[in-house]
């Protein structure tokens, strides 16, 4: 259902910037305190089951009994709110549930957390200090959780058919795993497109790094459609150019031009090494092996 525009023109009558609207007092907070009390109010007219002023419905057993402040913080701030209360105390707000001050915003700070190796009990006290904050364990799992099917989504979607170059290496990162934290390879695939652009295909964890998983990416990127590629940019791991052929027999093999540098200065002493540096940089990025001459 759109909202009646002649209720936004009125809202908005006297609109003369940013602050009217985000601002401190602004309209998008005083929209969310009156929305959600109206809400509030209307979850405690059903939970009793009669109007505010229908007098038949009092002899139920259960009246209304005033409110009671509560800051609710989200994207807009901060602001107080009437939450209705019953005389029996058994009326329990679904939009804003009772001991939650948070109406949204905190769930990309609790999956960022969260990805940092964070445990649920980490994050519970992170938010209570820095944003005063009281987040249950069970919310931080349900935000959690309802990520993890995106993320199968991403990891399994189609790909394109060709990637004319290719980049694969893997990156040691601390992460948890198993309840400890400890350094882990992820390995990342990046592919340049036919229209130039950049597009992550995948992302794969591993104790280490090693030519025998790269192959079981490799076969995944297969099985998810990628039919072929031009250039393959790797490190010079032992074994890696092998997995690529038996996967993508045409594609040709591209070393790590950084790779190729650290590797040749291994050959040459600590003085000399910032001029040979400078001067291998020259050798890669010529054009033409008639540059050299």
């Amino acid at each position: 259902m759109g909202i009646d525009k002649e209720l936004i023109d009125k809202l908005l009558a006297d609109y003369k910037g940013p602050e009217d609207l985000i601002g401190e007092q602004g309209l998008l907070k005083q929209l969310t305190k009156a929305l959600v009390e109206r809400a509030m109010h209307a979850e405690l007219t059903h939970h009793l089951g009669y109007e505010k002023n229908d007098s038949g419905g009092k002899g139920s057993g259960n009246s209304r009994n005033g409110t009671s402040t509560k800051t609710l913080k989200g994207d807009f701030g901060e602001a107080v709110i009437e939450v209705p209360r019953d005389r029996n105390g058994t009326f329990e707000p679904k939009i804003v549930p009772r001991h939650q001050r948070r109406f949204s915003g905190f769930d990309d700070k609790i999956l960022s957390m969260y990805a940092r190796g964070m445990t649920t009990r980490e994050i519970q006290g992170h938010l209570q200090e820095i944003y005063g904050v009281e987040v249950s364990p069970s919310l931080i799992s349900e935000v959690t959780d309802a990520v993890i099917e995106e993320v199968k989504a991403w990891q399994t979607r189609p790909l394109e058919p060709l990637y004319p170059i290719l980049f694969l290496d893997a990156l040691m990162v601390k992460m948890r795993h198993e309840g400890r934290v400890e350094n882990r390879a992820v390995y990342v695939a990046i592919g340049i497109d036919l229209d130039g652009r950049k597009d992550v295909l995948g992302l794969w964890t591993s104790a280490n790094e090693g030519a025998k998983f790269w192959l079981q990416v490799l076969t995944e990127l297969r099985n998810r459609g990628v039919k072929d590629i031009f250039i393959a940019c790797v490190d010079g791991l032992k074994g890696f150019p092998q997995a690529i052929e038996s996967v993508f027999p045409q594609a040709q093999v591209q070393l790590c031009i950084v790779h190729l540098v650290r590797a040749s200065l291994n050959y040459v002493g600590w003085k000399e090494r910032k001029q040979v540096a400078q001067d291998l940089k020259s050798v890669y990025r010529a054009a033409t092996d008639g540059r050299l001459c």
